[in-house]
This record gives structure tokens, sequence and C-alpha cells, in this order.
């Protein structure tokens, strides 16, 4: 049998003393600094991880609430506001077209500006009197600089106010609570010095659009181009308006050519590439001069979208019939809503058209290229569509209905009619040429008469707005004379118009380079620059 052992023998013989002894009271040991150590305690960047937490939501909601600013900028009212950012940059909301992104500077804050509406009464002020144009950068700049003092002053007392609430909710201390404020504000003057020190003024070049404004690049050509020569543009918008105020006086102290009273007279347009100043020039013209057509040789548009098929409304109250053929920045879109306007006419597949007592046919240009890509094969299609142009003109003559006046976009297209018509008008290269072809067909190139729309300001010297007005013998339907007229583009302020005849209507000619037989009378008017 096993021994037990003596400790566990005098172990049991004690228990039942213990068992019957009093059960005594338990005081709780006083902690000491060992027992401290081991107890859980939350780690200090648990807690200041928790203390950025409330002050970032806090400000963030401070600046939701009252962090925001309303500011006329010039005719516009905006709305500038802070918001807490990775990236940082500026947002600029153009509603409904959309928005353009910046990368201005790197800092936790994005500003945000907001294009809420134009002041209708400011907006007409500025109508009414031009000349403050010339003063409205230095008035925008102040307004910007002004909303973005007020946006600061505002945007500080709404972070800490913010955080201080929010602190003060979760905390329960107000010592906690002012920690918070301020490190709010010390966080918001940190942003502020970084945005300042990575300010980036380049930005612009480079911007990134969203909406209806990702057309924008293609729209107005290279953004680069564009920010260089803004300051010109600016300093020159208000010799614009004036420069249609002295089309206008000019227009009407014209020597009208009017050596019959029954000679038709024809407005040729072209390359108007969305100018809305365009339809009141021509407005203008028609009025003053009496035509009785207008023929638009393409390029109305600038990208061919839905969206601008509105800037063509204004073409029903120009008091003449609209002929028109679409142009590589115009659509098939654009085609068929001018189709839908009154007392508009599209020339298109070589179909001839009766208007005004004139005979016109015409081809829509081949190629659809707004964005002005690489266009691989281009001539040649423009010579194809020439040749159809060419073929519907023959066509026409033998089926004794000749036309008296084709119509093509790009001046390669035209040159293939040469024969088959007395005169054909095109466009496309933004400067006005004219020349007899060798079969006798005469060729009338208009320039822009939109000059050339956004791209005035993209080069060195801006486009002038051109246009011309052509007369016609209503018995032989023949071009008796033309009126060539210039506008200044931006920054000139002219407005010239000269006389031309071809040269079988110049006094002591006989013979016509004409295609077809047929006289024409002799103008009663000098001739001031002879022309071929």
């Amino acid at each position: 049998m096993a021994r037990v052992p003596s400790a566990v023998l005098n172990a049991l013989h004690r228990l039942p003393r213990v068992l019957r002894a009093p059960a005594r009271r338990r005081r709780s040991p006083r902690p000491t600094t060992a027992t401290l150590a081991l107890t859980p305690q939350p780690r200090p960047w648990t807690r200041a991880a928790g203390l950025v937490a409330v002050v970032v939501l806090g400000a963030w909601l401070g600046l939701l609430v009252v962090g925001n600013v309303r500011v006329p900028v010039g005719p516009m009212d905006t709305t500038m506001t802070l918001r807490p950012s990775v990236t940082g940059g500026t947002k600029i909301n153009i509603s409904p077209l959309g928005d353009l992104q910046l990368a201005s500077h790197t800092a936790p804050v994005r500003l945000d500006v907001n294009v809420d509406q134009l002041d209708p009464e400011r907006s007409q002020a500025l109508v009414d009197h031009p000349e403050r144009l010339s003063g409205l950068q230095g008035e925008v700049t102040e307004d910007i600089a002004r909303g973005t003092a007020d946006l600061a002053v505002r945007s500080c007392v709404a972070v800490v106010t913010g955080a201080t609430a929010l602190g003060l909710l979760v905390y329960r201390r107000p010592r906690r609570a002012l920690a918070a404020g301020g490190l709010a504000l010390g966080l918001l003057a940190a942003s502020g010095g970084t945005a300042y020190a990575t300010w980036n003024p380049d930005s612009v070049l480079e911007p990134k659009f969203s909406g209806l404004l990702s057309s924008a690049p293609s729209l107005v050509g290279d953004a680069r181009s564009i920010v260089t020569e803004f300051d010109v543009y600016q300093k020159e918008l208000a010799r614009l308006v004036t420069n249609v105020t002295k089309l206008y006086d000019a227009t009407s102290t014209l020597p009208a050519y009017q050596p019959d009273p029954t000679t038709l007279r024809v407005l040729h347009v072209s390359d108007i590439h969305l100018n809305p100043a365009s339809w009141k020039i021509i407005a203008s013209l028609v009025e003053q001069y009496r035509v009785d057509v207008i023929v638009d040789s393409g390029d109305t548009m600038d990208h061919g979208t839905a969206a601008e098929n509105g800037f063509l409304d204004p073409i029903e109250d120009l008091g003449a019939p609209y002929v028109w053929v679409r142009g590589n920045h115009d659509s098939l879109v654009t085609q068929r809503y001018l189709e839908g306007l009154e007392n508009v006419h599209v020339l298109d597949d070589g179909r001839a058209k009766t208007v005004a007592g004139l005979r016109f046919a015409g081809i829509g240009d081949p190629q659809f290229t707004p964005d002005r890509s690489s266009r691989t094969g281009a001539e040649q299609s423009q010579e194809l569509a020439g040749a159809r142009l060419a073929s519907a003109l023959r066509d026409q003559r033998t089926a004794g209905t000749p036309v008296d006046v084709a119509v093509a976009h790009e001046p390669s297209a035209a040159r293939e009619v040469d024969g088959t018509v007395p005169l054909v008008l095109a466009g496309h290269i933004h400067r006005e040429e004219t020349e007899v072809m060798k079969y006798g067909t005469r060729l009338r190139v208009e320039g822009s008469t939109g000059g050339s729309g956004l791209r005035a300001i993209e080069g060195k010297y801006p486009d002038p707005i051109e246009t011309s007005i052509l007369y016609f013998d209503r018995d032989t339907r023949r071009l008796q004379a033309w009126d060539s007229i210039e506008l200044g583009g931006l920054g000139l302020t002219t407005a010239e118009v000269s006389r031309h005849l071809p040269k079988e209507n110049q006094p002591g000619a006989t013979t016509s380079p004409s295609p077809s037989s047929g006289s024409s009378g002799t103008p009663s008017a000098t001739p001031s620059t002879p022309s071929p």
C-alpha cells in the first residue's frame, strides 16, 4: 500500500478548522503602480485618431452648412465653396453644360465654383454700354479677390464652429471641444499654406472637361493657343461690338448697285462657325441692300451637335430666303434641322431649286471633320463630290433647265464643275478669292462671315468678317457685279466695301467668259477694283 505524503496529511488535518472559521470581509486591494501597468489603457494614437476624426467630420459639416459665399463676378452670379479633398484642385461647374477641373494646387481642400446664372440687369448694362467691356477684366479680378477673401474668413469660422460643436457633443468636455476647434483651425491654415506653396497657374492650359463641355477642346482648338491669346481677346471684345456698329453705319451709306430696279441681289455668306454676331450683320445687310436671297456655302456650325441647333433659329427672321449647303463642320443632324425651318432651301446631291428667280444646285461636303483631324483621302472625296455635282448640272442643261449658280463648300469640289455653269460659290478657306477657270466658269470663294468664330483668337492676326453682295440681271440671270464687304476682326475697327465688275461688264468689253451663251448688261457704276 502506497504511503501518503506527510504534507498532504497536514493539509487535510487543518481543513475542518478552516471551514468552521467565521467569514471575514474581503477588501479590494489598493491599486499599485504595477497593477496600473497591467490594466489595459487607450493608446495615444487611438485618442489622436479619434480627435482627428471628430475635427475632420465637424469641419466638413461646418463647411456644408455655412462655408460658401455668393459672389457676383462680372455679369454672373457664382457660389464659391471649399470642400475636403484628397487631391485638391479647382472645379468649375457650368450647369447645365458640365464642368471643368483644374489641377491648380495639391492640398486636402478643393475650391468649387458654381456659375449659377447671368444677372439680367448687369448683362443688359453691358449690352447698352459696350464700352464697359474694356474694364471687365479688372472688375472680374476684383470680384474674385473679394470673394476669395470672404470665403477664407467664412471657412475659418465654419470649420472652427463645426469641429468645436461636434467635439463638445462627443467628449462632453469644454477643454476637449476647444482643442478640436483649435486643431481644425490649424489644419485649415496648413491646407491653405500647402495650396499656396503648390499653386500652379499653368493648370488652366490643361483643363479636364466633362458633360457637354467635353467637346470644348475640339470646339475651340488648342487650349494652349487660346490661353496664350486670351489677353488679346478680352481687350478687344469691346471693339468687336464697336465694329458691328461701324458696319451698320457703313451699310447705311454704301452705294448700292442699281443699274436696273429689277436687279437680283444675292448675299453670299460662309463659315459663320457659331458666331451669333453674324446674324445681326446679315440682317442689317439684307435690309440695307434689299437682298432677294441669301446663299450660305457651309460651316455654319462648329461641332455639328444637336445642342448647337438652336443657334440656327434666327435664320427664319433674316428677311430673305436662305439657300444652304453642308460644310465639313455641319452634320446631317444640322442639315435635317435646317430642312425643318421655314424659308430655308437645303441643296444636296446636285438637286436644283429655283429661289427668287435664280436656279441653284449644290452638294454637301462629303467629309464631317469637326475636330479638325487628319483626313486621309479628303481631296479625292471632294473631287468625287464635285464630279457628281457636275454630272447633275450637265443633266439639267440637257433637260433645258440650266442652273444659274452652283454651290459647294470646298473649292476643290467647286472646281470640278468648270464648264457646266456660269458661277460656282464656295467657302472653307476663310479668305476671299475669285477666278475664272479654264472652261469659263467663275469661282467665287467667300471668306468667313463669322470671323472664323472662336478661331479668331488662335492666330497672331484675327480673321476679318467677310461677305459679299452679288448682283444678277433678272432676265439673263448673269452676274453683273459684286460688292466685297470686310469688317475688321478682333482688334480692328475698319469696315471696307469695294465694288468689282467682271471683265465682260467693264466699259468697252464685248466678250463673256461664261460657259453658257447669253448677253449681260453693262452696269452704270464705275468699278472701284477691276476683277477677273
